[in-house]
This record gives structure tokens, C-alpha cells and sequence, in this order.
């Protein structure tokens, strides 16, 4: 957070970097659980900076939207935060909700622009009325609109899994980073020599995982991250921890 504050107090004060005159808008980019970490945007301190230094504010859910807060709807209500204090939320529709695309909510007048100007929506094919459907349907789930408790038992069981599995690996002596209500999971192998024979080994096991080295992680930080669902159960993540 300090880096932060000092990254925008250099924007204020010096501006564009030839001209030195004051930038239009300054945007802050996060997300809300990072893929790679593990880690939860600590996101009051955040929008404080940003209401401080009168800036933007663009979070990236992907991973957090269906997976964290009370009622799956992400980092804002994990923090018991007000949506309108975001600017942009951007989230995918291929993890929690299990079709494709994405989405960008915001006010009404930053959604009616990028429907007009950016060509990726623009002449882009729309999308198909099965996985519109199922959008829907997860969606309807989730909020618990469709009649049932599915969706509120799903993000309570995830939320369970989550808490088991780190608990499990830190019994074992595992390095994990994260916060430990994140369902992202990465335990740390720093040998990058290791990686491939753990790969190897995982597949012979049938464990689904993703391997991760060097550049997307320092050279001495290869990991491995398990991505925890609902519809894990104990006897799965028992064994995967023996």
C-alpha cells in the first residue's frame, strides 16, 4: 500500500512525463484474488487511496466472483464494501459459472461506450443463447433465485474446502502463499528442476493441477497451485495430501 500511495502522489504531483501536465485520470488495476499468489486485493485500503488521490478504480474478479463473500458475490462483499466505490468490475464467466465470455459492469455510461467503441465487442460474434442460459441459470443459482439453497450450500462448502486443504497442507510443513480464505492455493517447490518431474508425477495420479515457473514466477519461486471447488470432497483432498 505504501508503494501504492507513492506511485500516485508521483502522478499528481509531476504529471505526463514529457509534458508534466496533470493526467486526465489515473486508474488503478487489481484483481481480486491474484491467480499466481494466492493473495486477496486488500481492497478498503484500496478504495481509501483512491478516493484519497481522487483516481479510478479497475477490479479484476476472474477469480473471486462465485468463490468468495457470504453469497459468492466476490472481494466487495467479502469486505463488506459498496459496489459504487468501484468503477470498473470485470469478471469471466469460464470458472464459477462454467460457460464462456466475460463481463464489464460499471455505470451506465462507461457500458454504453465500450458497446459503441471497442471493436472487440463490436464485431465480435454474440454470444450463443445455450451459454447465455447457463450464465443465467449459475447466476440465478448463486443468488439463490432459482427456488433453492444450491448456490448458498456450494459457496459454503468451498469456502470449507478451502479452510481443510490449507490446514492439511500446513500440517505437512508446506509453504502455501495467500490469504487463507482464498481457494487459490500455491505451494511452493523453488526448485525449478522439480517441476517438471511433479508435473509428470501428478498426471500419473490423476491429480489435475497447474504447474507454474519461470517468467510467470521468480526463477527460485516455481510452485504448484491447486484451484479448490464445492464439489471437492474430503476424501479427494486427503488424497492429494498423501
Amino acid at each position: 500500500m505504501k508503494n501504492l500511495e507513492k506511485l500516485l502522489r508521483e502522478a499528481v504531483i509531476r504529471g505526463q512525463p514529457r509534458s508534466h501536465r496533470a493526467w486526465k485520470k489515473i486508474l488503478i488495476i487489481v484483481e481480486g484474488i491474484y491467480s499466481m499468489e494466492g493473495s486477496i486485493v486488500r481492497l478498503p485500503e484500496i478504495v481509501a487511496l483512491k478516493k484519497k488521490y481522487k483516481a479510478y478504480l479497475y477490479l479484476d474478479e476472474a477469480h473471486s466472483i462465485g468463490a468468495v463473500g457470504a453469497t459468492g458475490r466476490g472481494v466487495v462483499e467479502y469486505f463488506g464494501m459498496d459496489p459504487a466505490d468501484i468503477d470498473v468490475m470485470m469478471g469471466t464467466f469460464t470458472k464459477s459459472f462454467s460457460a464462456s465470455g466475460g463481463y464489464i459492469a460499471g455505470k451506465r455510461e462507461l457500458v454504453t461506450y465500450l458497446r459503441t467503441h471497442s471493436h472487440s465487442a463490436l464485431y465480435a460474434t454474440s454470444m450463443s443463447p445455450p451459454v447465455t442460459e447457463q450464465i443465467l441459470r449459475v447466476m440465478k443459482c448463486i443468488m439463490g433465485r432459482d427456488g433453492t439453497l444450491t448456490g448458498q450450500k456450494r459457496v459454503y462448502q468451498l469456502a470449507h474446502n478451502t479452510t481443510y486443504f490449507r490446514q492439511r497442507l500446513s500440517e505437512l510443513n508446506l509453504i502455501t502463499y495467500g490469504n487463507e480464505d482464498s481457494p487459490v492455493v500455491p505451494v511452493l517447490m523453488y526448485m525449478p528442476t522439480k517441476v517438471g518431474a511433479f508435473a509428470r508425477h501428478m498426471l500419473k495420479k490423476k491429480i489435475g493441477v497447474v504447474i507454474v515457473g519461470f517468467p510467470a514466477t521468480p526463477i527460485a519461486e516455481a510452485r504448484v497451485r491447486f484451484c479448490i471447488s464445492a464439489t471437492h470432497t474430503k476424501e479427494m483432498l486427503d488424497r492429494v495430501c498423501f
